[in-house]
């Protein structure tokens, strides 16, 4: 190696120190502009812009999703990934902290770029679209924006540190029932009430959780339920998550929601129409090696994981699928927003708050030594550099 361990984070350290009101800025700009999923125009082109100021290559779009990117640094042959979401939550906005995910991804870019050739880097940042629905990091897997990495980090704000974020397989899919309108006074025997057939899937579900498998999960809303109360409602709609603990358990279970929904159907003459709303999220499979090196650096910033761990509860996201090809991990930084979490408006105020920009500066540079470690560890390295991913012969 042309640099020690200890001189590339010192490095790491400095950049952090001096791009810090940049990237606590961007982390504000992306947060006061939330977009979603499939519409983050500014804040891909923030990130980007950010990345390539500091001497990256940035190719934007990438995967053929106009708000996806991919900026590379170094010519090393390691390649290690770090992930940027940006999308944000209908109404609430940033309540799952996608812009302290963002900037402490490009923090972390930035961070690596001096030292990254020194190190034997390639570092390649990728701005991932639609975490929140639509599996953006899934299509870039399988369009080859992820053709060449050996491993892939990010992290992601929450109530409390995690090495993990706990990950549940999930299916999202819109329903549509289709029936026929008619006067719901004087004419209601001409009409078929798509409302009663969501309706009786809905009381259908509810029974089924009585037995559903451990870990399992369906939850859904009602988007469309009728036009005026005298008319039967020709048109209903509504969107559903079905979540288990792996792919392998998530396609009986989803079956099980399914026949609910058919059931519904059957009851009342409407029809039923399952929409697909992007690709399976699946279970993480945590790199321990890699977990190991980001706890150590994280609590020699002063991060604390609590024994046990406080809020240890699954949620979804699309970084489990990228770590079923590769090694990766997604651990968690408190922003202490206790009793607030994640998806809850009260969140979104934390996720712009002072706590959430020392998150940022933290994650970045967790990230960033996080590299430098697996770069100049031999077993580590060795393990890493045997295989990288490439979507043909996937």
């Amino acid at each position: 190696m042309e640099i020690s361990r200890d001189a590339a984070k010192e490095t790491a350290r400095a950049q952090v120190a001096t791009l810090g009101d940049g990237l606590v800025g961007l982390s504000h700009r992306i947060h006061a502009a939330p977009e979603l999923s499939f519409e983050e125009h500014r804040a891909a082109r923030w990130c980007a812009e950010m990345l390539e100021a500091g001497g990256f290559a940035v190719s934007t779009p990438v995967a053929d999703l106009p708000t996806a990117f991919r900026a590379e640094i170094g010519d090393g042959p390691l390649a290690l990934g770090i992930c940027c979401e940006y999308d944000a939550l209908p109404e609430i906005g940033h309540a799952c902290g996608h812009n302290v995910i963002a900037a402490a991804g490009v923090g972390a870019g930035l961070a690596l770029a001096p030292v990254a050739s020194a190190l034997g880097l390639r570092v390649v940042v990728l701005g991932t679209p639609a975490e929140e629905g639509g599996g953006g990091k899934i299509t870039m897997l399988e369009r080859g924006a992820f053709d060449g990495l050996s491993a892939a980090m990010m992290v992601h704000p929450w109530p409390t540190e995690l090495i993990q974020m706990p990950c549940l397989a999930v299916a999202h899919m819109d329903v549509r029932y289709r029936g026929r309108a008619a006067h719901a006074s004087a004419f209601p025997e001409l009409g078929i009430n798509a409302l009663d057939a969501l309706t009786i899937a809905q009381v259908a579900i509810g029974l089924l959780r009585q037995h559903a498998p451990a870990g399992a999960q369906v939850h859904g809303i009602v988007t469309r339920g009728g036009d005026a109360p005298n008319i039967v409602p020709e048109l209903a709609e509504a969107k559903y998550y079905v979540r288990a603990r792996d792919l392998a358990s998530l396609a009986p279970w989803n079956e099980r929601v399914r026949h609910c929904f058919e059931a519904g159907a059957l009851a009342t003459d409407a029809s039923v129409e399952f929409l697909p709303q992007g690709p399976a999220y699946s279970e993480f499979v945590m790199d321990a090696d890699l977990a190991a090196l980001y706890r150590a650096n994280a609590e020699a910033l002063g991060r604390v994981f609590p024994d046990p761990p406080e809020h240890d509860v699954p949620a979804s996201s699309d970084m489990a699928n990228v770590s079923l090809v590769m090694p990766a991990i997604h651990p968690t930084l408190g922003i202490g927003s206790l009793p607030a979490v994640n998806h809850q408006a009260a969140f979104t105020e934390h996720a712009g708050g002072p706590l959430a920009d020392r998150a940022t500066l933290d994650g970045a540079l967790a990230l960033a030594w996080t590299a430098v470690d697996a770069a100049t560890s031999e077993s580590v390295r060795a393990r890493l550099a045997a295989r990288t991913y490439n979507a043909a012969s996937s």
